[in-house]
């Protein structure tokens, strides 16, 4: 009868996160179908297994410190010619160079991210914010009191991380960048 009983919770976990289109903490699964919150955690890394054993269409992960089911990548580009999916709106290079230094140094003011990146970035700054990937996160204690910004949830969810722990560490983006010069040479 126990067994029987997981396998219903574990369903129900399932449908739950199936019906979300965004990713669900695991204390919000746990209180929202009153199940206790370490038995909820092993129904999830349960489901998390199964789903990745298979290497079907779809995929578990945590990201966003929340758990949302997703298009396994070796799909994604097929599916996407099918649906012909909205592109995902993509953000200019100087976007991305604000952004990087917002999600590695943060919490950073504007004349911080304008030192480091050697030009105003203010209007970077401001699409990011405009776009819910970064946001004011307090003022810094010194004289004029500036905002200083720091990365969102929505930031995570973009870029598909659970943590900003999940960023890749800057040497290793040096080694990408590097490789793929070396690649652009000798092709």
């Amino acid at each position: 009868m126990v067994e029987q009983n997981r396998e219903f919770d574990k369903g129900l976990v399932e449908a739950l996160l199936f019906l979300s289109s965004e990713p669900i903490k695991l204390a919000n699964i746990s209180d929202s179908l009153k199940l206790e919150k370490s038995y909820t955690r092993d129904l999830v890394e349960e489901l998390i297994l199964d789903y990745s054993e298979k290497n079907g269409g779809v995929l578990l992960k945590e990201i966003a410190s929340g758990y949302q089911f997703l298009t396994n990548e070796i799909y994604y580009k097929i599916l996407g010619s099918v649906f012909k999916e909205k592109k995902r709106e993509t953000l200019s290079r100087g976007a991305l160079d604000t952004l990087a230094i917002i999600s590695y140094k943060q919490p950073i003011t504007q004349s911080e991210i304008d030192d480091i990146r050697g030009v105003a970035s203010r209007s970077m700054v401001s699409t990011l914010l405009t776009k819910k990937l970064v946001k004011a996160v307090g003022q810094k204690e010194v004289p004029g009191r500036p905002t200083m910004y720091g990365t969102t949830n929505e930031f995570l969810i973009h870029f598909g991380l659970n943590k900003l722990s999940d960023l890749p560490q800057p040497i290793e983006v040096k080694e990408l960048k590097f490789e793929s010069l070396e690649d652009e040479n000798y092709e």
